[in-house]
């Protein structure tokens, strides 16, 4: 691995800065709903927190299969900005219905049709991202696209908040002006983004074969870590009843992504230099304390707290995650890897997210966290244990 560092951003190309740019409007316009999201299922729309979960489990977990046809067709036909701007398009123009929704299956559909669109385009531009850069600077170059996919984070929630507290808590407002961002994104994709063909035979047919064992040990581990990673919808829910008010909500959701924000660089740029495995690792060990201390906690002061250095996980994590399946993958079959990588994750996230509404609605929030903890701490243990399987190249 080359631990010179990028000097003068050389690294940064206009494609990865553009694609970093659409997502942080992208961003901007799901982060101005999705805080709001369980608060307005469950205090306006009456929905009990196992529907929150089946919810969240159906949207995320269905549409993650996409990710794999999506990755395996852009490989076939070495196309990936056509699934991007789909993808983009798609999930723009479906949220703002959300203003209408006066029962929890509109919801449920919205959020079914958001990540259809997240699953269209989701492989493709990470493989567009890897095709974009060098080997070496893959985890800043990650880290990078992260901190701008996070900078829409942080200025979802804040425009949310402005919104709110101007319009008298007004959702169906703010879920309708969510459209803005989602059109400047795609813009950018039409005008920003170039296609990169990738110099490599066309991907014929699939098989597993073609993947380095790495990487399916890897998937294993991230099977058993997602079972216990549930949609952030039932922390923000824990701090609702901690009594964290619904107008701070978008602001507690606002400092997590800050946090999360300042680590995806610097996070990308150490695991650059002493490798992926350890540096996901002290994310899962960062994750592990704090779904132990959201279970633990009865402070509306120190969730606040929590909600910091939960950022930390994901700075450390969900970058470097996909600088590492980018390693472990050839760029003919990159999209496909991606597409696997996601839809094993996504599709993990309809039990774990069922499991966890279960286990909250039947033997309350501690149990349900803890488990979240426990199986974390397994998957960085087994991370680690499995490196000489798991080693980086080079």
């Amino acid at each position: 691995m080359n631990k010179k560092p990028a000097k003068n951003f050389r690294w940064l190309g206009k494609n990865i800065l553009s694609l970093g740019l659409v997502s942080m409007f992208t961003d901007l316009s799901t982060e101005m709903a999705y805080p709001i999201i369980p608060v307005f299922l469950k205090e306006v729309l009456k929905a009990q927190p196992l529907f929150i979960g089946l919810i969240e489990a159906i949207a995320e977990s269905t549409a993650s299969i996409l990710k794999t046809f999506s990755g395996y067709i852009s490989d076939h036909l070495k196309k990936r900005k056509l699934f991007i701007f789909i993808g983009y398009s798609f999930s723009a123009l479906v949220k703002p219905l959300l203003a209408f929704a006066t029962q929890g299956w509109h919801v449920l559909m919205v959020r079914f049709s958001d990540r259809v669109g997240k699953g269209i385009r989701t492989a493709p531009r990470d493989a567009l991202i890897a095709d974009s850069s060098k080997h070496a600077y893959y985890g800043r170059t990650y880290g990078f696209h992260r901190a701008l996919d996070t900078l829409g984070a942080i200025l979802g929630p804040l425009v949310a908040f402005i919104i709110l507290s101007l319009s008298q808590q007004n959702y169906r407002l703010l879920f309708g002006l969510a459209i803005i961002p989602g059109i400047i994104a795609v813009a950018i994709i039409l005008f920003g983004v170039k296609e990169i063909v990738p110099e490599t035979k066309r991907l014929l047919k699939f098989s597993f074969k073609k993947f380095d064992t790495r990487l399916r040990v890897f998937l294993v581990i991230m099977i058993v870590f997602t079972l216990g990673n549930s949609s952030d919808a039932f922390l923000i829910l824990r701090a609702r009843n901690i009594g964290v008010s619904v107008a701070l909500i978008p602001l507690l959701w606002l400092a997590f992504n800050i946090s999360y924000f300042l680590w995806s660089y610097p996070a990308g740029i150490l695991s650059d230099r002493i490798g992926r495995r350890k540096t996901i690792f002290l994310g899962f060990l960062i994750f592990s304390g704090c779904y132990t201390a959201f279970a633990l906690n009865h402070s509306s002061f120190l969730i606040w707290l929590i909600f910091i250095i939960y950022g930390l996980y994901y700075g450390f994590t969900e970058g470097n995650l996909r600088a590492y399946v980018a390693d472990l993958t050839a760029s003919e079959t990159r999209a496909t890897a991606f597409g696997i990588y996601h839809a094993v994750v996504g599709i993990t996230l309809l039990p774990a997210n069922l499991l966890m509404g279960f286990l909250w609605q039947r033997f309350g929030f501690q149990t349900a966290l803890v488990l979240g903890a426990s199986l974390s701490l397994i998957s960085g243990i087994a991370l680690i244990a499995t490196g000489r399987i798991l080693s980086n190249k080079g």
